[in-house]
């Protein structure tokens, strides 16, 4: 049995995805906060389970039986109360008799243990001293990030505003994430192991133009004059210091094909319908 934890998530839900492509719905487990937000889970024959990561007293009966479980990192922002949470998942798993754990992180988690990657970097300790045999999966920034309905606008406009000084980017997709998640969660000779995922490198020039090709109109990069606000100035400062340009073929690897292209990822974006009212935020 595969348990996937914080299972009505964006991500979570991906990863069922790919799971029902490779085993029956009886396999699989959703253990989530809310069981009213996944009864489409429940329909098609996954069973659900209450397993909050703020009541650890759920999560030893949302792990029970599990062969493998998805250990989904906590969306919570707060460092120290993101790594309790994971600290209790782990000690559930360990009482619940979890035959192992599949664990998300985020690069760089194995030796930076402050900012974005603190709680993983914990979390990576707390799982290496559980005795439990594990697989650590450390995410890039989702590409969804930067790839987004906000494109269309640029196409529009002919301008994409650039905020990199021309730094490539090593983003992957979320799907791309999830389907090596359900790769490693359905096959042997993963665990023990910690993959440091990233897609393939880009640019926002090499963005410009792949929107040129698809769309059918020119679109050129303009530098952005103003420094970025929030958590999109912080992330564009990342990128300008080199920090998103590390590459392995670790996702290509696990996924036994290339990661998806950035064309094949900005056609998806041109050409799908646009609901009315829809958000174009990321997610």
């Amino acid at each position: 049995m595969i348990v996937i934890s914080a299972a009505s998530g964006a991500f979570g839900r991906l990863v069922i995805e790919q799971l029902l492509t490779r085993c029956p719905p009886d396999r699989v487990v959703a253990a989530v906060r809310d069981p009213s937000k996944a009864t489409d889970l429940a329909a098609r024959g996954i069973q659900v389970r209450v397993g909050d990561y703020d009541v650890p007293a759920t999560l030893s009966d949302a792990f029970e039986g599990a062969d493998r479980l998805l250990l989904v990192s906590s969306p919570e922002l707060h460092p120290a109360h993101r790594a309790d949470q994971h600290r209790a998942a782990i000690d559930a798993a360990r009482s619940a008799g979890v035959g192992s754990i599949v664990y998300t992180s985020f690069l760089g988690a194995d030796t930076q243990a402050d900012g974005v990657t603190a709680a993983h970097h914990t979390t990576e300790r707390a799982l290496a001293a559980s005795g439990l045999p594990h697989l650590v999966l450390r995410h890039p920034f989702y590409s969804e990030a930067f790839l987004n309905e906000s494109l269309r606008t640029a196409v529009a406009s002919g301008q994409l505003v650039d905020g990199t000084g021309g730094r490539g980017l090593n983003t992957a997709l979320r799907g791309d994430l999830a389907e090596a998640a359900a790769c490693v969660l359905t096959e042997d000779g993963h665990l023990g192991r910690a993959y440091d995922f990233t897609g393939s490198l880009w640019t926002y020039s090499e963005l410009a133009d792949a929107l040129s090709r698809v769309s059918g109109r020119s679109v050129v990069t303009r530098d952005r004059l103003d420094h970025a606000s929030g958590a999109q100035g912080w992330l564009e400062d990342q990128v300008r210091a080199g920090a998103l340009e590390r590459q392995t073929d670790d996702l290509q690897n696990v996924l036994k094909r290339p990661t998806t292209t950035l064309d094949q990822t900005v056609k998806a974006i041109i050409t799908r319908p646009t609901l009315s009212g829809a958000s174009t935020a990321p997610e």
